[in-house]
């Protein structure tokens, strides 16, 4: 689902709920597509209606952002129908530096929708690991052959994914106080406004969940995403400046 204004959320809401009654009334498991933070804030407006059916999130690895909703506790496990497809240059020497933005493009050219496309991480400056629905995953594999300029090939990654373990940048930053505008501001180097407008746009999401209250004090272990930015973990005051201000801790992830 590509929209997220008030029409898009409110039909997304009422198939959601379509979704639970299916999964409980015949005993087995249902799935959404995968869904932006943005759109699973549809879920948490409908969390307490549909929580009969049971339910479990899952993007394909600690770290997604993308998730894909699943509901139903028939009795037996059932894998996500999430893969992890690696794209990697064919010619490592003569390929360019790609960015997330480079790979979206080239997968979204293929003619699919978004909304069978995870999250994309890059663990090096060339290549790329994807989190797709099943369904299409063959269809990647077969039809991308280049971003931009690269000659790239793709194929189903195998075994175990080291992304949890991603350490993230830690930085120190001063602040007034642990409020998230304030805290926001510093990561990203932005003035008061410019946060306080990220905040009144929807884009500052603190543990899956959006909000527009630019006085929420961060815990520890908090994470933060930035729309446009990044994300990062809070992870709580390590001293206080000369000046009488906090010094707090985070560990930044970056665009993702």
């Amino acid at each position: 689902m590509a929209g997220t204004d008030e029409r898009d959320i409110q039909q997304l809401k009422n198939r959601l709920i379509e979704l639970a009654d299916k999964a409980y009334s015949r005993n087995i498991y249902t799935y959404t597509s995968f869904l932006g933070l943005a759109e699973q804030q549809a879920y948490y407006g409908v969390e307490r209606e549909v929580a009969y059916a049971g339910v479990s999130m899952e993007g394909g690895a600690p770290l997604c952002e993308r998730k894909i909703i699943r509901f139903g506790d028939p009795g037996y496990e059932e894998a996500f129908p999430i893969v992890r497809l690696e794209i990697r240059p064919k010619t490592p020497k003569f390929a360019e530096n790609l960015t997330h933005r480079d790979f979206l493009g080239a997968v979204m050219n293929l003619g699919i929708e978004r909304d069978v496309v995870g999250d994309i991480f890059l663990p090096d400056e060339k290549s790329a690991l994807l989190f797709c629905h099943e369904n299409i995953a063959d269809y990647i594999v077969e039809n991308l052959d280049r971003v931009r300029h690269t000659n790239v090939a793709c194929k189903r990654a195998e075994g175990e994914i080291a992304l949890e373990s991603a350490e993230p940048e830690r930085i120190s930053v001063t602040v007034a106080s642990p409020r998230a505008d304030g805290v926001i501001s510093k990561v990203y180097n932005l003035s008061r406004e410019e946060s306080r407008e990220l905040f009144n746009n929807g884009r500052i999401f603190i543990n899956g969940i959006q909000t527009q209250n630019l006085s929420c004090q961060l815990k520890e272990e908090d994470a933060v995403t930035v729309r446009g930015f990044g994300k990062f973990i809070y992870y709580g005051q390590t001293g206080v400046s000369k000046k009488g201000k906090d010094r707090v801790e985070v560990g930044v992830f970056g665009k993702m």
